[in-house]
């Protein structure tokens, strides 16, 4: 029962779970009731996302060493206590049942998601 971590608006796959929206923003133009059904996300859940003035630097990060200061400054605010709280029932959770998290971004190693990942895996959490 492990967690998947996918780009949000992907087609769905079996088992999947719920999908939690690790963004600060919902979906442009989609109706809220249209998240799930647009495969975008079932809970939004915007304290796993950077802030937005992180955000901005991420997605400016062009070379090695931008990402690793996006990153450093990323993992720093997820030591935030209601960050960590959630990541830890996370870890805990992927023991018990399936479920996903994602982001809008194509590449996963240019994603905050890609640190979440590893910040999950180092709580113990199981990935598919």
């Amino acid at each position: 029962m492990p967690i998947a971590v996918l780009r949000l608006g992907s087609p769905r796959t079996p088992k999947e779970g719920m999908r939690l929206g690790t963004v600060r923003r919902p979906p442009r133009g989609v109706p809220k009731e249209e998240f799930a059904k647009r495969d975008f996300y079932d809970v939004w859940l915007p304290l796993l996302a950077p802030s937005e003035t992180l955000l901005k630097l991420g997605l400016g990060a062009e070379d090695e060493r931008s990402w690793r200061a996006f990153e450093r400054k990323f993992r720093a605010e997820m030591k935030r206590p209601d960050a960590a709280k959630v990541l830890d029932l996370l870890a805990a959770l992927s023991h018990q049942t399936s479920f996903s998290l994602g982001c809008y971004c194509a590449d996963e190693e240019r994603c905050h998601r890609s640190i979440l990942r590893a910040l999950l895996a180092g709580r113990g959490a199981e990935f598919a």
